[in-house]
């Protein structure tokens, strides 16, 4: 009886060895998406009044795990039953990747101004203002929505071959850091500047410590923000860049000789290209035949 219980033990530590080297495995798979994420949701979480800021990224983060959710149950059913669908979401989410990362380059390389709407908040009602947050959280939920599929999926398909225990333990594990760890990092983001600003204000000594590193936090957070752009626009790339050079069998084989980050960086550029050139065409022919 004894024997028994200690071999079960046994068995749950190799499994939960298992299970946190596969972790690790799909957490660096993801990485790229996870960045991306980093980075919108913290252009989508700021720029509301200071003390809504919080109450507004807690209510994303609910959203989050809403759609965590909903997309884990329907990412296992389709591992159990048809697996094959796996594949294909994934390469379908590589090329939204790539079209995503291509177009992101493209508005960077080639400025164009496009006619955004300012929302004037000065003469609106408190109600008018809670609507428009409303608004602005029910996008990025979706947004979000569309982060999570492609950071499941991508996860689902680094552990596909493994027992569905296995599965389901390792996915589950990559989705709550990708909740957790990176909506606790956009909260202390958005948070930089309103702790720069006490910073500032601790004393009214100008040359203090503490007012250096209050004005370097303030000012530093536009940076941040690029900066979290620019690195997660060249990880989307190599994530779909990735996923087409492991899944697609005519790519085994091209560029041999490169480095694999370079491989996977000139593939998804490739793709991306060709997805930003049939979807901007396709537009322009929509638009066409509404005239």
């Amino acid at each position: 009886m004894a024997s028994g219980f200690f071999a079960l033990l046994d068995d749950i530590g190799v499994l939960m060895d298992d299970v946190a080297a596969m972790a690790k495995i799909s957490t660096k798979k993801t990485a790229g998406i996870l960045g991306d994420d980093l980075a919108v949701n913290a252009e989508k979480a700021s720029g509301f009044v200071a003390s809504r800021e919080i109450p507004v990224l807690w209510a994303i983060t609910k959203g989050s795990f809403i759609n965590k959710l909903i997309i884990l149950p329907v990412a296992f059913l389709l591992s159990a039953f048809l697996p094959v669908a796996v594949t294909v979401i994934l390469i379908l989410g590589g090329i939204y990747l790539a079209y995503e990362g291509a177009e992101k380059l493209y508005e960077y390389l080639v400025p164009h101004h496009e006619g955004v709407e300012t929302v004037q908040t000065e003469d609106l009602s408190e109600a008018d203002i809670l609507e428009i947050e409303k608004t602005k959280i029910k996008s990025a939920i979706l947004t979000d929505f569309i982060l999570s599929v492609e950071i499941v999926i991508i996860a689902l398909g680094s552990v596909i071959g493994q027992p569905l225990l296995i599965q389901i333990l390792v996915v589950s594990i990559v989705a709550l850091i990708a909740t957790v760890g990176v909506y606790g990092i956009v909260a202390l983001i958005v948070r930089m500047d309103d702790f720069g600003y006490r910073l500032i204000k601790f004393n009214d000594d100008e040359k203090s410590i503490s007012d250096f590193f209050g004005h370097l936090l303030v000012n530093a957070l536009p940076w941040v923000i690029r900066s979290l752009g620019v690195i997660g626009t060249i990880a989307l790339l190599l994530v779909a860049g990735g996923i087409f050079a492991h899944n697609l069998d005519f790519l085994h084989h091209v560029l041999e000789t490169w480095p694999s980050i370079i491989k996977e960086f000139v593939i998804g550029l490739v793709f991306g290209a060709v997805a930003l050139l049939v979807f901007t065409g396709v537009k322009k022919l929509m638009g066409v035949f509404r005239k």
